[in-house]
């Protein structure tokens, strides 16, 4: 079945892979080790390497799948057999900031269009009253700021739109003219203001795309309070979320979750959620890994296990595709005593519904959870999938720039059978 939407839940830093879903026993048994002498290490972002560290969580086998997931997610480990685990992914980038360009938009360079932006030029929006593609913004904003989620050289009514869990999402939002026909009248002066400017200059990207976004937003003034609104949702759906939960993180998260499943309700293509500011350093635990896993840990693990649950149970999952992934992973030695550096080589990402293959493995690292030594995927087949299973061919989903036909793939990416149903 083809996906209508896609939910990306990104998890900003870089969660350790050998701490969440690839466990690796050679790291118990070595433990405290010179990594040198086990294997070859590459060199790292900031040069401090220590010795081999064991995970401080626990794997356990969950579901009927039987896929390990350690202590740090038990609420999504009661999902497993609704994931396709890869543990093959890879990157270029060992860096945020080019990192999150790549993950985000295909490449390590700043400007291009998001794969968001894509996502609505290919296929549209269902939603005529919202936005097609909306990024809900926990407490932080990506290392590469707002144009992880830019149009690019696309149509800029392509970029993504942001919106706070919170209050009423956007600024804004209640008109200031004392009636709507008073209003109404305010925009089509604008609207024939911006026609005579375009029968003098011609047609114009910015120009065009400030008169959609212009009644885009006077739609939005009725559509956006309603779906903000979370008070008809039954109470113990909110607890579900975590809505209820004693960490504040896991109730920001818990709102995203639930505000996105009502948006892709709504026909809104493409909704990003990014983490809540648990501490202000995200998953990138170059110290006190177990403290700041656990941390980041406890405020999406509940809200994603709901989300899933509940997309499934109102049949939207098969519809739905759910992405999770950070821009990399993190080594296997520490840095310094009790931290990871990162690690580009092979790292964990999960998709769910929308055309995906429940339940299974797809990939793996070497024992040390390292680098990808099997079905090993590159960002670009990780876009090349997505699109494909919202039923886009990624190499002819294309826009003249520059002299060529770009695309978010550029000329590489694979989609990856091993994922789709």
């Amino acid at each position: 079945m083809r996906a209508k939407n896609v939910i990306f839940l990104y998890m900003d830093g870089g969660p350790s892979q050998v701490d969440t879903f690839d466990p690796k026993p050679a790291l118990t048994k070595y433990d405290g080790k010179d990594p040198g002498g086990l294997f070859d290490v590459e060199p790292t972002q900031f040069n401090n390497n220590g010795t081999v560290l064991a995970s401080p969580w626990k794997f356990k086998q969950h579901g009927e799948s039987g896929i390990p997931v350690s202590e740090l997610f038990p609420h999504v480990a009661t999902c497993v057999d609704e994931l396709a685990v890869i543990r093959s992914m890879t990157s270029q980038f060992p860096e945020h900031t080019f990192a999150n360009y790549f993950l985000h938009t295909g490449s390590g360079l700043q400007g291009r269009p998001s794969m968001g932006a894509w996502a609505t030029y290919g296929l549209g929006s269902e939603s005529q009253n919202l936005p097609g593609f909306v990024v809900l913004n926990g407490g932080l904003i990506p290392p590469g700021g707002l144009d992880c989620f830019g149009s690019g050289f696309l149509p800029a009514s392509y970029q993504g739109s942001i919106f706070k869990p919170s209050g009423t999402g956007v600024a804004n939002i209640k008109p200031n003219e004392p009636t709507p026909a008073r209003q109404r009248e305010k925009l089509d002066l604008i609207a024939e203001l911006d026609g005579f400017a375009a029968e003098q200059f011609g047609a114009h990207d910015s120009l065009e795309s400030a008169i959609r976004n212009y009644e885009l937003a006077y739609a939005m003034q009725m559509a956006v309070p309603e779906v903000m609104s979370i008070a008809d949702e039954p109470a113990y759906l909110r607890k579900q979320y975590g809505m209820e939960a004693k960490d504040e993180h896991t109730r920001t998260y818990a709102r995203q979750c639930l505000i996105a499943r009502r948006m892709v309700e709504q026909g809104v293509r493409f909704v990003e959620l990014t983490c809540p500011n648990v501490a202000g350093d995200r998953w990138d635990q170059h110290s006190n890994l177990k403290k700041g896993h656990e941390n980041n840990a406890r405020a999406v693990d509940q809200p994603i296990a709901a989300l899933l649950k509940d997309l499934r149970q109102r049949g939207l999952l098969d519809e739905t595709l759910v992405v999770w992934a950070g821009e990399f992973g993190r080594t296997p030695f520490a840095q310094g005593k009790n931290g990871r550096d990162h690690n580009q080589y092979g790292f964990t990402v999960w998709m769910a519904g929308g055309g995906v293959k429940p339940g299974v493995i797809y990939g793996a690292t070497d024992e040390w959870g390292y680098k990808a030594v099997e079905n090993r995927v590159e960002m670009h087949d990780l876009h090349a999938t997505m699109l494909h299973l919202m039923g886009v061919d990624h190499t002819r989903s294309t826009f003249r720039f520059g002299g060529r036909d770009m695309r978010l793939t550029d000329v590489h990416g694979h989609v990856v059978d091993g994922v789709i149903a």
